[in-house]
């Protein structure tokens, strides 16, 4: 898959975060550990796992945070989305494509009743 590796100077540091060249609004990469592991497209429901997301993001009205907040405690496990800067101030350094292979989330994770 090819993704964007955007690296942002913030007050706290230089980040780097692995993002969709063109994201929809479904469509997260999200880190385990704090490394891109993920991906998740809400609308790609052949993919089970994405339709489980669906139905846990989409249908029940819920930030994606808070059903990979419910995911980690349930599996005790680090997802997350990465945030660039926590009080906003960011500045764009340089952005290189690159090819990652993310996988869905284990089904495993997932569960209707989170």
């Amino acid at each position: 898959m090819k993704l964007k590796a955007t690296t942002y100077r913030t007050l706290s540091g230089t980040k780097e975060i692995i993002e969709l060249p063109k994201k929809h609004s479904a469509q997260w990469v999200i880190y385990e550990d704090n490394k891109p592991k993920y991906f998740v497209d809400c609308f790609k429901l052949e993919i089970e796992s994405n339709a489980i997301m669906n139905n846990l993001v989409l249908c029940n009205k819920e930030p994606i945070e808070d059903v990979l907040e419910k995911i980690n405690k349930r599996n005790n496990i680090n997802l997350s989305i990465p945030k660039i800067s926590r009080i906003g101030f960011k500045k764009k350094l340089k952005s290189v494509f690159t090819n990652l292979d993310l996988q869905p989330i284990p089904e495993k994770w997932l569960a209707y009743s989170l």
